[in-house]
């Protein structure tokens, strides 16, 4: 049996690899290797390894890499220290080929390791760009040490291929995160209500904000910009998903608790929704409002309006559904009036999701089989890219 070992850091991963987990652990023919890692394993961001064991997968290695830290040289030690981890963990579980998504500084780490210890990697969302975070310098390095690419649109397809890859290896399958969007049984308004613990309102934004990391000390203010505009909406009510541990990540989930702490009647937070609960919440909800992928790459799936805060997502294929604007108090005020307006939500309503259809976790698992069955050369050629 070929062992394929996936790898996840943050709870907004493990919910998009699920489905493709789920298929690897059927699969009579392969065997799943599961390392946690991250996030996944801080008391702060919710020791969400528990939603994994929840689902019944069994983790086969904690690789522990958080520090207490969220500056620029905390974050390089647990890069540091991620890369002797992971080159110990490969050397007890020894997979035949990884599986990474995205473009955080933990699994870059995890992929260096696995380059110097030659085991093929399948990497999912590559050639994507996020000119606000130093996640775009990660995401295109994951690329170069990967050896099979299952992309989220065409345009990102020949970016990979830009960048020296095969193109038969590189395959655009969609976004895998709208998979489970057409697969699971999401929770009725009332159960959802109920699981949170909080009535929602004529109006409600789901807010999920993180500090652009190629910016000095840029999260305070922009942040700051955002609740004031947020306590303009008077009938507006706020979920809070907090902050992930990039740089100063940890003075968002401050203000966010403090914000909770003044108006518990109109705001709610927390550490993880878990897949079920987040996509039950954009079926509910009115707006996504703040500057994550999620806003840009899931939402449009449910036609509702997305407020994109800055340049963290600045590069991103965006559907009809998307508003941009700058960090300043106007720009997010006009943003959002516009995002609840009728006449917005009655434009974007017959919106179509340019990431796709679903039905991508069979597309990877086919072509990975494939792939090992026929064998892996791992001394790529660099391919030349003509127009």
């Amino acid at each position: 049996m070929k062992k394929i070992c996936v790898i996840t850091g943050t709870r907004a991963e493990y919910g998009l690899l699920k489905p493709l987990i789920k298929k690897i652990s059927q699969d009579k023919e392969l065997q799943l290797q599961l390392i946690v890692t991250g996030m996944h394993l801080s008391p702060e961001f919710g020791l969400t390894y528990k939603e994994i064991e929840s689902d019944e997968f069994n983790i086969d290695e904690k690789v522990e890499i958080l520090l207490s830290s969220d500056t620029s040289v905390g974050i390089s030690k647990s890069m540091g220290l991620a890369i002797i981890s992971f080159s110990e963990t490969y050397e007890r579980l020894k997979p035949d080929i990884i599986i990474v998504l995205g473009d955080r500084y933990e699994i870059f780490a995890a992929v260096s390791a696995s380059t110097i210890a030659r085991i093929p990697v399948a990497h999912l969302h590559g050639g994507e760009t996020t000119e606000g975070a130093f996640d775009e310098a990660f995401r295109h390095c994951i690329t170069k040490m990967s050896y099979l690419h299952f992309t989220s649109t065409e345009e990102y397809r020949q970016r990979v291929i830009q960048l020296g890859e095969n193109p038969s290896r590189v395959f655009n399958v969609g976004a895998i995160g709208i998979e489970s969007i057409k697969s699971i049984n999401l929770l009725s308004k009332e159960e959802f209500e109920k699981s949170i613990n909080f009535k929602l309102g004529k109006m409600t934004a789901l807010v999920t904000f993180h500090p652009v990391t190629l910016e000095n000390n840029t999260s305070e203010n922009q942040f700051k910009n955002l609740l004031d505009v947020l306590d303009e909406v008077p009938d507006l009510k706020i979920i809070f998903t907090k902050s992930n541990s990039d740089t100063n990540g940890r003075i968002i989930n401050k203000m966010i608790y403090d914000y909770v702490e003044k108006n518990k009647n109109k705001a709610v937070a927390f550490d993880s929704l878990g897949q079920l609960r987040y996509l039950s919440a954009m079926k509910y909800i009115d707006v996504v409002v703040g500057n994550s992928s999620s806003g840009i790459i899931e939402a449009p799936s449910f036609s509702i309006p997305t407020v994109n805060i800055g340049d963290r997502q600045k590069g991103r294929i965006q559907g009809r559904t998307i508003i941009n604007c700058n960090s300043t108090k106007k720009e997010i005020y006009d943003s959002l009036l516009k995002a609840l307006s009728l006449g917005f939500k009655e434009k974007i309503k017959d919106n179509i999701n340019p990431y796709g259809h679903g039905n991508v976790s069979d597309k990877i698992l086919c072509q990975i089989k494939k792939s090992l069955n026929h064998g892996i050369d791992l001394k790529k050629i660099f391919y030349d890219f003509k127009r």
